[in-house]
């Protein structure tokens, strides 16, 4: 049976491209949503785009979150394609292993600005449709926003500022009725898992992120807000 939970929605996933976002962004298409995918490759966004189902179903715009000003050209395009947004999964992220004084200033901006910036921004961009529609933000934390990781001190201050936007979202925007929550995901086989925790053996699958994020777009209650919902054990 076709599960049509979404059926007339349209969802925005960012990070699109691989590892968890390509997952929450299955997820979503197969609940029934049009499908608005944002990352900077474009040519894994135009083949995950006609996986989904061509541009009756899905449509892509290559973006750099961290930029302002592409985000709000991506939203405008997204929006042309696909109608105004019901939920956007704030996905997209970098991580650096290294001695936290060892990180130059430049990499440090770049991580808070894509994991943390990147977030606002987006969020930003689709404020308008989220609050016409009451609709829902989900956020990608990590279990680095709720706890310190050795080697991780950029990737862990970016995440531990999405839980803090998280929360202040939810409550600056409850009286709108539009659910902000984020998930905190441990160990996922993912290549940023790699990359940022070599040797760690992964706890879980992208899918089974993908699942809680269909989850906050469906059948949590509205009520539900401001909540981190904490993936690993």
């Amino acid at each position: 049976m076709t599960d049509a939970r979404l059926a007339g929605k349209t969802c925005i996933v960012t990070g699109a491209s691989r590892g968890i976002g390509r997952a929450i962004a299955l997820r979503l298409a197969g609940a029934g949503a049009r499908v608005g995918l944002l990352a900077r490759s474009a040519d894994a966004l135009a083949e995950l785009a006609a996986e989904l189902g061509g541009p009756d179903r899905a449509a892509w715009a290559s973006c750099d979150v961290a930029d302002p000003t592409q985000v709000a050209a991506a939203a405008v395009a997204l929006r042309a394609a696909l109608g105004p947004a019901d939920v956007v999964v704030n996905n997209a992220g970098i991580v650096v292993r290294a001695p936290a004084f060892s990180v130059d200033d430049a990499t440090w901006r770049r991580v808070l600005a894509v994991n943390l910036d990147g977030t606002f921004f987006v969020s930003r961009a689709f404020s308008d449709d989220l609050i016409a529609r009451h609709g829902r933000i989900i956020n990608i934390a990590s279990i680095a926003g709720r706890q310190g990781t050795p080697l991780l001190a950029s990737y862990c201050a970016s995440k531990h500022g999405v839980v803090g936007l998280t929360r202040a979202l939810a409550e600056e925007l409850r009286g709108a009725r539009v659910a902000v929550n984020a998930i905190c995901p441990g160990s996922v086989d993912t290549d940023m898992l790699r990359d940022g925790a070599p040797g760690v053996a992964p706890d879980m699958t992208a899918d089974d992120i993908a699942r809680t994020a269909l989850f906050l777009a469906t059948d949590a209650p509205a009520a539900l807000t401001g909540a981190c919902i904490d993936v690993y054990g």
